[in-house]
């Protein structure tokens, strides 16, 4: 036995359980070595009393002998440890005293060898012999461990066996497990294992080519960090309302779930698209590959949320109707998670229509009653009418509250030209742009993949996948909940747009882009810790008492306080809804516009050039997300605008606003709150910059109140003014103002005075003047030369005249005289017979009597063409007899 001096400690007892210890001026650490087996070694350390502990530091570097050498004893065997005797137990860099319990018989336990590289170390299992207040592992020389893996189980190591080698030491083994006091042993084997982490470079072949997930620019969707994050969509079920869907595509039938899945159109269980040798049909499964198309097999690309359910329905390829949209909104919702559809009406700039009455119940019920009433979410391309100056407010579907509606940008940040630009539309995914730029990569028919899925019909899919990934983060979440995390995720970032403003609660928002690019990353972090938001409330507000004639120009102002008082309180905004009902000669002249308290204006319609109608509209509810999270009490301004000619007219016979949010701000990071009760504004570094007072309350100098707060600049569409308030002061009402920022007067889009008004920007129907600040509105002809032309004009509108008139009628005499003139002349030179025209039968006019000359649009012949060949008859039949019943929104 070899002692070693100590920096500090105590010279423990020598029987169990004594806890009475002498302090020594140098406290002794004591060492012994136990030969175990043969070429395996046990060490023994005491010297500490009860409970006291001796630092592992305090050891010699250098000892008296060798440690790794055992004292050669008579027996080569260890006798048993006796009850009483002390045993080591091992802390962190501490030694502590322990106390040998009962002898026990020894237990071993199983063998396992996995790439067949063992080690030269053994788990060895001996009796349970002491109770440790703190263990960990003890190494000297040796390696040797003398900490248990547990219970007690032991781990040695051989000094005669080699770390590594190609086939296990039998022989030390089976010495061991003939030994009686070994009850099981087994020669450790190094194994491989893999980090369950998420993958983030995949062997997909078409992986590096979808730049919109992942890019070195950061312009995308930051799909990777959401994947590095650990959520992958597992566990979320996605069913795309569509053609049908390959459910034995390779890069598919691993997610592919037959659950949420149906034909629809021909009632049976199989969701497979009738193949045609146009792959006409291929339009469902591409937007499935883009939600969650297999990763790490190989084949085509991946999806957003790769590990997601993926199903499909059947129900566009055939007739559509209201009961075959009823069906596949209402398929299995306490299975389906969410539903993406990339269709809806006619894109051609002059269609106004939406859900009927069984497909507008299956919306309500999946809101209330999916997902075990959490909500069914519906995630809705906006549309493909861009280049027909197509509105989605006039598509039903995006302009649902019920639905989460998408739009596109190119992969250069451009709003592409089948884009349509509506109110209603909440966020963007990347799509297809110009030639020069890049498409979507996904799954198609027959088992291929492509690299050329275009429109608003890619962005859907994508956005159902970011979705998903939300859902794996946080299941409680509702409909609602989803179109919050939206609004505050998504980012401007690189999109490209000329009517970008910023709202009353600060955010940027756009008609095209909706409140700009998802991100992936963002809304999988928020959604983690996201709270519920409260009950949603619905305050319907009639403004019109009686009909209203909308001449060029009808502007409505409404003070309203939210229902204040009642159940339906709504203090924080979701969406705002304006029904009309209106008639005019020529619908797709108006433009619509609602400004709300705040001075958000929400662009409702634009002017649709191909929109002849004089239906007008019957109720139609045009829809608003962006004033989302604003105050809705105050005044709510309405404008209808004839952009056209002056007679152009219409009657507005009905406007109910109905503002739909809760009574509570939601849960955000972005709303922090004060405990400090005379502080009622805080700036974005948490100072107090409002001061209250018995006379009222007003912002520190330099700032200007806006909204319920102070800020240093009015934001575009605002100019500094007076604002009237009234505080109470004991039992009376103490009136007071202070300079807010309040919206500039119609029509001036910005302003840099109110009183008296002074007009920065016009609309784009107006012209400005720069001298006295004001917007002139212009008709149709105006707008070539805004300028000029007035000038000109001025007289001409002072009274009315019917000169005009009268020189346009004398013109066309005069040419049509010239015309039948140089006829006859040349008739008369030519010494031809001549017969005058005269009219035909059918619309035509004749030269000689066996001839007729049809006129079938624009004219290109004056001959012998009057009758239709068999290929005109054919492209005349097939044109009358197509009909359109729902058209898919994917840009040729």
């Amino acid at each position: 036995m070899q002692v070693y001096p100590g920096r500090r400690g105590s010279l423990c007892g020598n029987k169990l359980g004594s806890t009475k210890s002498r302090i020594a001026d140098k406290p002794l650490l004591t060492m012994k070595t136990r030969r175990v087996l043969p070429g395996w070694e046990q060490f023994d350390l005491f010297g500490c009393a009860a409970q006291q502990y001796l630092r592992l530091s305090s050891v010699p570097t250098k000892a008296p002998f060798p440690l790794a050498r055992t004292r050669k004893t008579s027996d080569p065997r260890p006798k048993p440890l006796q009850f009483g005797e002390y045993f080591p137990c091992f802390g962190q860099d501490t030694v502590v005293r322990a106390a040998v319990a009962e002898p026990q018989r020894l237990s071993l336990s199983p063998r396992a060898v996995v790439q067949g590289f063992p080690e030269s170390s053994a788990a060895v299992s001996f009796p349970k012999l002491f109770k440790c207040t703190k263990i960990d592992i003890l190494q000297l020389r040796t390696g040797g461990a003398k900490r248990p893996v547990f219970g007690d189980y032991y781990h040695f190591r051989h000094r005669r066996v080699v770390k590594r080698s190609l086939s296990d030491h039998r022989g030390a083994q089976v010495r061991l497990e003939r030994d009686p006091k070994v009850t099981w042993s087994e020669q450790q084997v190094s194994k491989q294992r893999k980090k369950r982490d998420t993958v983030t470079e995949f062997v997909d072949p078409k992986f590096r080519d979808q730049w919109y997930l992942y890019n070195h620019n950061h312009q995308d969707l930051n799909a990777k960090a959401a994947w590095q994050l650990g959520y992958t969509g597992k566990g979320v079920v996605v069913s795309i309302l569509d053609d049908g869907i390959e459910k034995n595509h390779p890069d598919l039938s691993q997610n592919y779930d037959p659950e949420a899945s149906y034909d629809v159109n021909d009632a049976d269980p199989d969701p497979t698209p009738r193949y045609t040798q146009l792959n006409d049909n291929r339009h469902g499964t591409r937007c499935a590959g883009e939600v969650a198309a297999v990763a790490n097999n190989g084949v085509c690309g991946i999806g957003v949320a790769y590990n997601a359910k993926i199903g499909g329905v059947r129900m566009l390829d055939g007739e559509v109707t209201d009961m075959v949209e009823a069906r596949s909104l209402s398929l299995n919702p306490q299975h389906i998670d969410i539903y993406s559809a990339s269709w809806g009406p006619e894109d051609d700039g002059k269609t106004v229509d939406g859900p009927a009455k069984l497909a507008k119940e299956a919306f309500l019920r999946g809101v209330t009653e999916g997902r075990g009433g959490l909500g069914s979410i519906f995630v809705w391309a906006s549309g493909n009418g861009g280049r027909e100056k197509d509105s989605c407010n006039c598509d039903g579907y995006t302009n649902s509250i019920y639905t989460l509606s998408i739009s596109s940008t190119t992969q250069n940040g451009n709003v592409p030209w089948y884009s349509e630009a509506c109110s209603s539309t909440l966020a963007t995914t990347y799509s297809s742009g110009n030639i020069n730029e890049k498409q979507i990569i996904t799954t198609d028919l027959k088992s291929k993949c492509t690299d050329s899925h275009t429109g608003t019909s890619a962005s859907a899919p994508l956005a159902a996948g970011i979705i998903a990934l939300a859902l794996e983060a946080n299941k409680n979440l509702t409909w609602r909940d989803m179109q919050h995390l939206v609004v505050r995720t998504s980012r401007p970032a690189h999109l490209l747009a000329s009517d970008w403003r910023t709202n009353g609660v600060a955010r940027k928002v756009s008609h095209s882009y909706g409140y700009g690019l998802l991100d992936a990353s963002a809304i999988v972090s928020q959604a983690k810790t996201w709270t519920n938001v409260g009950p949603q409330r619905k305050c319907v507000i009639s403004v019109l008492s009686e009909p209203r004639n909308i001449g060029s120009h009808l502007s409505i102002d409404k003070n309203v306080d939210a229902c204040l008082g009642s159940d339906s309180y709504v203090t924080s905004l979701e969406h705002v809804q304006a029904r009309l009902t209106l008639t005019y000669n020529r619908r797709g002249n108006l433009a619509i516009h609602l400004i709300s308290p705040a001075g958000t204006r929400s662009t409702l319609l634009h002017p649709r050039p191909h929109d002849y109608s004089s239906e007008g509209f019957n109720d139609w509810a045009f829809m608003t997300t962006h004033s989302w999270d604003e105050n809705p009490s105050g005044v709510w301004r309405l404008e209808i605008e004839n952009v056209a000619g002056a007679s152009d007219y219409g009657t507005l016979t009905q406007f109910t606003l109905v503002l739909y949010g809760t009574g509570s701000p939601s849960s955000s990071s972005e709303q922090p709150q004060s405990n400090n009760d005379i502080c009622k504004t805080l700036d974005l570094s948490m100072k107090c910059i409002v001061s209250v007072s018995l006379a009222g309350a007003e912002c520190n100098p330099g700032y200007y109140l806006f909204q319920q707060g102070c800020v240093k600049e009015c934001p575009a569409g605002f100019a500094v003014g007076s604002q009237p308030l009234n505080y109470t002061v004991g039992n009376y009402i103490q009136p007071a103002s202070v300079p807010a920022c309040l919206p500039c007067p119609s029509p001036c889009v910005t302003c840099s005075s109110l009183s008296p008004p002074f007009c920065l920007t016009c609309p784009d129907h107006s012209s400005l003047n720069q001298i006295s600040g004001t917007c002139l509105r212009l008709n149709h002809s105006m707008r070539e030369s805004p300028g000029a032309f007035m000038e000109e004009l001025k007289p001409w509108l002072k009274h009315d005249s019917r000169l005009p008139l009268t020189v346009a009628m004398l013109g066309c005499m005069a040419i049509i005289a010239t015309f039948a003139g140089v006829f006859l002349m040349l008739q008369l030179r030519s010494g031809a017979l001549i017969k005058l025209p005269s009219l035909e039968p059918g619309g035509g006019f004749s030269l000689r009597g066996d001839r007729v000359v049809s006129y079938r649009g624009i004219p290109t012949v004056w001959g012998d063409d009057g009758l239709n060949t068999e290929s005109e008859n054919e492209e005349f039949d097939v044109h009358n007899e197509r009909t359109a019943f729902i058209k898919t929104q994917s840009a040729l």
